[in-house]
């Protein structure tokens, strides 16, 4: 059983659906415009930085893209890691392993690759929340882009702002990212 810390209600996901930053389509544009350290929320995402020759100092995968299984050679092309942590977080949920995961990716020296067993698409919002004032993240929207975030005040603020109109224990959350 999944230690579930925050859990999304239903009412709002149309919130999450309106992008945090702006949205690219060329990768090379978006490195140009990303500061470090560089932090990825998606498997699509984190192939196309990874292919361009920046791999994410963290990033968090699921295997999957539009709740389908992404193809084995975005996988395997997923590489170059200095380490690899595993958590379970189920979907539409923020496990206390995946923040503390979050958290030490951020800690640590080098890059990390968090392989989510469930969903990581939310640790979007912890991530804008502990990283580096001047970082950036960087997800995807899809059939869209990438959105590009930089960690600034406004950021947080949003990210913030939709974390604790989550159900469940955001004083919890927030510790846990600190």
């Amino acid at each position: 059983m999944s230690d579930v810390v925050l859990e999304l209600p239903s009412g709002l996901r149309t919130d999450l659906k309106e992008p945090l930053g702006r949205i690219y389509t060329d990768t090379a544009a978006l490195l140009a415009d990303a500061a470090d350290p560089i932090i990825a929320v998606g498997d699509m995402v984190t192939y196309h930085l990874v292919e361009a020759g920046r791999v994410p100092d963290l990033a968090l995968v699921d295997e999957r893209t539009k709740r389908s299984a992404v193809d084995a050679d975005v996988t395997a092309a997923i590489d170059g890691f200095d380490r690899e942590l595993a958590v379970a977080n189920p979907a539409a949920t923020l496990t206390a392993a995946l923040l503390g995961a979050l958290r030490d990716g951020l800690d640590s020296e080098g890059t990390t690759l968090v392989d989510v067993d469930g969903e990581e698409d939310l640790a979007t919002l912890p991530v804008v929340l502990a990283a580096p004032a001047g970082a950036s993240v960087v997800y995807g929207q899809p059939d869209e882009g990438m959105v590009l975030v930089h960690c600034d005040d406004t950021a947080r603020e949003r990210a913030r702002d939709l974390l604790e109109r989550m159900d469940g224990d955001t004083e919890r959350a927030m510790a846990l990212l600190e």
